[in-house]
């Protein structure tokens, strides 16, 4: 003998697939609910988080830098000292980035493109900035080219100064920025394969014209985007350049050293100005490096999109 179940009459009167998808759609509903509150929650976090250490710090620096007035900022900003600062910072950023800029290309080239004996070990040494310490690297160049360093003697024979001067600042910087650019193009040669300079070989096409009319126009976003980091860094190194700069006003101090010097001589103010002026600098970085991010992520799809339809 067969049971029926009763059916309700509003049951009854809706389509079998939307009588039956009710319970499964509320179950899939109640199952999504605890993770809306756990993206919501987590989001929350994150937001406090970066309000309290990063929002609130960076606000901080420019309502200090005008708490005296605008008077107080423009001579702060304006004092020899400080445009000496700028200077060495800029010279220092002028010269190391395009110096990281061969390398890395030519890094990321060769890594990318060509096998060869030795490759691990580049990629090793590319990777060294990020694993030893700023101030340890400093610490190695007055080792090398101090007075009392293995080349200090014949350097000092040569009239060449190296630590305690403008090359010891620009070689620190040198060093802890160079993986930046490497970095950022390894990854996409890498993705892009080497089918595009293998067709351009084969037409006729000699080894720098594959380089400039194809590899480079591939990559050049994120050759922007591996520039602007490294300008970052260049402009903002404190440990090392701190090791061999000396800290000579008007000379040899970059300005984060320049910071550094006015904070400890409670010249608040004036420290507070300068630092301004770096973090401007900073978010103007940041600006051009989302704006090259946007451009990177549409041209990964515009090659992915095109990988698929061939």
């Amino acid at each position: 003998m067969s049971s029926v179940l009763p059916v309700s009459p509003a049951a009854a009167s809706l389509p079998l697939g939307t009588a039956l998808g009710q319970p499964a759609a509320r179950r899939r509903k109640a199952a999504n609910a605890p993770s809306r509150w756990v993206n919501a929650a987590l989001a929350g976090l994150a937001l406090l988080f970066l309000t309290l250490f990063l929002f609130v710090p960076l606000v901080s620096v420019f309502v200090q830098a005008f708490a005296k007035g605008v008077d107080v900022y423009l001579e702060a900003i304006s004092h020899p000292d400080a445009l000496a600062a700028v200077q060495l910072t800029l010279i220092a950023a002028a010269i190391s980035v395009p110096l990281n800029l061969v390398f890395g290309v030519s890094a990321a080239w060769a890594i990318a493109k060509f096998e060869f004996r030795g490759k691990s070990v580049l990629l090793t040494l590319i990777d060294l900035p990020f694993s030893v310490s700023p101030v340890i690297a400093g610490l190695i160049y007055v080792l090398v080219f101090g007075l009392q360093g293995w080349l200090g003697p014949w350097l000092q024979d040569q009239d060449l100064k190296i630590i305690f001067a403008v090359p010891g600042i620009v070689l620190a910087t040198v060093f802890v920025t160079f993986p930046f650019v490497a970095r950022e193009l390894i990854p996409l040669m890498q993705a892009q394969g080497r089918d595009q300079e293998e067709a351009a070989l084969v037409l006729g096409a000699s080894g720098w014209q594959t380089f400039w009319h194809v590899t480079v126009p591939n990559v050049k976003w994120a050759l922007l985007y591996g520039v602007i980091l490294c300008n970052a860094r260049a402009m903002g190194e404190f440990g090392a350049v701190s090791v061999v700069s000396g800290h000579i006003r008007g000379l040899t101090n970059t300005m984060p050293l320049h910071i550094e010097i006015l904070y400890n001589e409670y010249q608040f103010a004036a420290a507070f100005a300068v630092a301004s002026l770096l973090a401007g600098l900073a978010l103007v970085t940041l600006v051009l490096k989302a704006l090259v991010e946007r451009r990177v992520r549409a041209q990964l799809r515009e090659q992915q999109a095109e990988g698929a339809a061939a």
